[in-house]
């Protein structure tokens, strides 16, 4: 179900050794898919010890869970499959989530004070990784879909 390869794609950011690395998943576009994929995720960043505090890994596994709900929520029909792609080296865990829907999401490009409708969500990532001295954003895919991802310092960086 996860696999390792590469450096962690932040920029200036070099590849290092010992417990880093990249791990994807795969989970169907359902609500059960989502308590699920925090579970391994916080398996394998426990297992792999990723240098992070308790506080910084809640922060890690709460960006993750609205990440994927999000995807559940907004993209389940245009989307067979959601994947996941959390990696880490000794500065940066970076987590991604991709799905097939082409609409970006406006919450990550609004001000985390200001009072929205929807999208409370996305704008409690954008809160949570700016918070932490990281960054998220919105990628397109070349299959026409979507990656939401989040980048957070890891904790002494």
């Amino acid at each position: 179900m996860d696999s390792r390869s590469g450096a962690l794609p932040h920029p200036g950011v070099p590849p290092t050794t010992g417990h880093a690395g990249i791990w994807r998943f795969s989970v169907p576009p359902v609500e059960h898919a989502v308590p699920g994929i925090r579970h391994a995720v916080r398996d394998l960043l426990r297992r792999q010890q990723a240098p992070l505090t308790a506080d910084r890994l809640y922060g890690v596994l709460l960006i993750l869970s609205e990440l994927v709900t999000n995807s559940v929520r907004h993209a389940a029909l245009l989307t067979t499959e959601i994947g996941v792609e959390v990696g880490f080296d000794a500065h940066w865990v970076r987590l991604s989530v991709e799905d097939g829907h082409p609409y970006r999401p406006r919450a990550l490009e609004a001000a985390p004070d200001q009072q929205h409708t929807g999208g409370r969500g996305l704008l409690l990532v954008k809160a949570t990784a700016l918070e932490a001295g990281g960054d998220c954003g919105v990628t397109p895919t070349a299959t026409g879909g979507k990656l939401i991802w989040a980048a957070l310092p890891v904790d002494g960086f």
